[in-house]
């Protein structure tokens, strides 16, 4: 797919250089570039949505204060 983009003039020098140094196209530094990019973020988020989960799931995990003193009066009295 082409595509037009717009950066500043010392990376697009920068990487017109490196990619004559190792004997890549634009088009080909570029892509590889964006694809480094993308997997070292696509997990991005992540952390932060299981911690919300989480977070609410210990909310509502709570016992009611109601049905923990039915539990203690329903346990025996006994000397351990």
């Amino acid at each position: 797919m082409k595509t037009a983009i717009s950066i500043p003039d010392d990376i697009f020098l920068a990487a017109e250089q490196l990619a004559k140094r190792i004997g890549s196209s634009r088009s080909e530094l570029y892509t590889t570039a964006l694809a480094a990019y993308l997997k070292d973020h696509q997990h991005q988020g992540v952390t932060e949505r299981l911690n919300a989960v989480y977070a609410q799931a210990e909310e509502l995990s709570a016992l009611d204060p109601v049905y923990h003193a039915f539990q203690v009066l329903s346990l025996s009295r006994e000397d351990w």
